[in-house]
């Protein structure tokens, strides 16, 4: 199987890569990499992730696992001044790009870039843990995401996952309400459910 973009791939050769995106009324640049998730563009399901949740109160400690170059928990970041966004990703490659790219919007001071397969080297408790899951890696890793969420979530707290219906949306919705108390559809656009599990 060729190297997938949770992989970490000693002496994959670079590539300069910038993609562009308008939300909100503002544009946002990205710099990014080839070897990373959605390399060229803001991917439709993280898209809709952001336009659904983006201007809802989602606390003061948001957690993007699996963060990619960083578009998510960035422009969540951007859209709250009192929002500190920790940023987590396996594959190193991308943390040095969301680190880059935090620098570059001025949210560096805002955001925490952490590596961590899943949970592993999270310590922190969020109010919201936000995810885009990586698919490809398999149930093995994205059933992690959500069974350990409540581990990591404040009292209160809320996991919001954006999960394309043919790869299982229905059945991730099932499943999480077996683990949270409340659990909601917020959106379905373009064959992507924007889910919502609150504690």
């Amino acid at each position: 199987m060729p190297p997938q973009y949770f992989d970490n791939v000693e002496g994959l050769a670079h590539r300069d890569l910038r993609f562009e995106t308008e939300l909100f009324g503002h544009r946002y640049s990205f710099k990014s990499d080839k070897g990373i998730f959605s390399s060229h563009e803001l991917d439709p399901g993280s898209r809709i992730l952001i336009e659904t949740i983006g201007r809802l109160d989602l606390g003061k400690e948001i957690l993007d696992l699996g963060c990619g170059a960083g578009p998510i928990g960035l422009i969540l970041a951007s859209l709250g001044a009192s929002r500190h966004v920790t940023l987590s990703d396996v594959n190193q490659r991308c943390l040095a790009l969301s680190l880059e790219n935090a620098r570059h919007m001025g949210l560096a001071e805002r955001t925490t870039i952490v590596e961590s397969d899943v949970y592993d080297h999270i310590d922190s408790c969020f109010d919201a843990i936000v995810s885009n899951p990586p698919i490809r890696a398999g149930k093995k890793v994205t059933y992690r995401i959500y069974d350990e969420a409540p581990l990591h979530l404040r009292s209160g707290g809320s996991l919001y996952l954006v999960v394309r219906r043919k790869q299982g949306a229905e059945s991730v919705e099932s499943h999480l309400r077996g683990i949270f108390p409340a659990v909601e559809v917020l959106e379905k656009e373009k064959g992507y459910w924007v889910i919502h599990a609150k504690l």
